[in-house]
């Protein structure tokens, strides 16, 4: 809101739109009225504990403890019992309030047995939107993501379909423009998912999407924002060869496809031996992987950089891209065993053992 008054144009979803989806409860409710599964969950809990323990009560345990800002995995605490319920109410609210700003929190009922998938979609100002598939989010440490992939390897075509049918219900719902991610859990033992929250901006692992859908999301939005045509991917001009129609660089949905498999690692200056305690210091020497079907996306890594540790330990994302999901693994294994970080402990390591892993390689993982 501030950028617009300011008299700057707004890369992203508007203030209205923000207000609706930056609020997990309120993107809840957006869902229900659009008709998309929800998981049962309370609304903001009071501060007293008595009806706290009703509320939760009534959609039953184990439950997951949320905050209603912010993500991240902050604020998350798994509630088993209602004796759990106390102690990890004034943590979580602490927890909201040092990242967030606000302790506003909820609770929504656990599946034990649960996928991380979400689906990208894209908007204009122009009333189009289309979806550019799902990504496998499941790999996660302390709720927070390690390892994404697409496609979802779980995922047949009929179930790819209703799950971004119901990403794009929503989304046309409230009028999203621009990138966003509308996440889902999934129950491994049903099949049936359930809408968790909304990503209004980029992610960490929009990567893996333009690997295999080939559409630059950062370009689009860019273009919308200009006034770009989501079905376009030609500008239209007159005679004189002024733009008349502009073009975002999009096809339309019919013509958007999956093209081969890609996943992304997190390397980060964290110390798996040491309960993933991040580390700090200067990089004394390093080496990044490259080759055909490797992207990396950093800017602070490089002999002689100093991590600091006010900021998050995210050193660089790797992004490997082939026509089958095994070949894209090796390619990512490959990749991890050229980097060369020395001066600080990092999870490389961790993160092959986690990619050649048999149930990564099967798909065969819960949350």
């Amino acid at each position: 809101q501030a950028v617009i008054d300011a008299g700057i144009r707004w890369i992203g979803p508007s203030p209205e739109v923000m207000r609706k989806l930056g609020n997990k409860v309120a993107a809840r409710n957006a869902a229900i009225e659009a008709g998309v599964p929800v998981m049962p969950a309370t609304d903001p809990l009071p501060h007293d504990l008595e009806t706290c323990k009703r509320l939760a009560a009534g959609v039953g345990y184990p439950l997951m403890l949320k905050a209603s800002w912010g993500g991240g995995g902050r604020g998350m605490r798994v509630l088993e019992s209602e004796q759990d319920l106390e102690g990890a109410l004034a943590a979580a609210r602490r927890e909201a309030l040092a990242a967030f700003g606000n302790d506003e929190v909820y609770v929504e009922k656990l599946v034990r047995n649960a996928r991380h998938v979400e689906v990208q979609v894209l908007g204009d100002t122009h009333g189009n939107l289309v979806h550019l598939y799902e990504r496998d989010c499941t790999v996660q440490r302390r709720n927070q993501k390690v390892v994404e992939r697409a496609p979802a390897p779980y995922l047949d075509d009929a179930g790819r379909a209703a799950l971004c049918e119901s990403a794009l219900r929503l989304m046309r719902a409230v009028g999203y423009t621009h990138a966003g991610t509308v996440e889902f859990l999934m129950d491994a033992d049903s099949g049936q998912f359930y809408f968790i929250e909304v990503n209004p901006r980029i992610q960490v692992e929009h990567t893996v999407t333009e690997m295999v859908t080939g559409i630059d999301i950062v370009k689009a939005q860019i273009r919308v924002t200009e006034g770009g045509h989501i079905g376009m991917t030609e500008n239209t001009r007159n005679d004189n060869g002024e733009i008349v129609v502009r073009a975002a660089g999009v096809p339309v949905q019919e013509a958007i496809s999956l093209n081969g498999h890609a996943l992304q690692c997190r390397i980060t200056t964290e110390d798996p031996e040491n309960g993933f305690l991040p580390d700090y210091g200067r990089l004394t020497a390093y080496r990044s992987a490259a080759g055909f079907g490797v992207r990396l996306d950093a800017g602070t890594a490089y002999g002689g950089a100093v991590i600091t540790p006010y900021y998050d330990s995210l050193l660089v994302k790797v992004t490997t891209w082939a026509p089958t999901a095994p070949e894209s693994i090796r390619r990512m294994d490959r990749a991890l065993r050229e980097f060369r970080i020395r001066g600080v402990a990092s999870n490389l390591q961790f993160l092959e053992n986690v990619i050649n892993h048999p149930a990564f390689r099967s798909g065969d993982v819960t949350t």
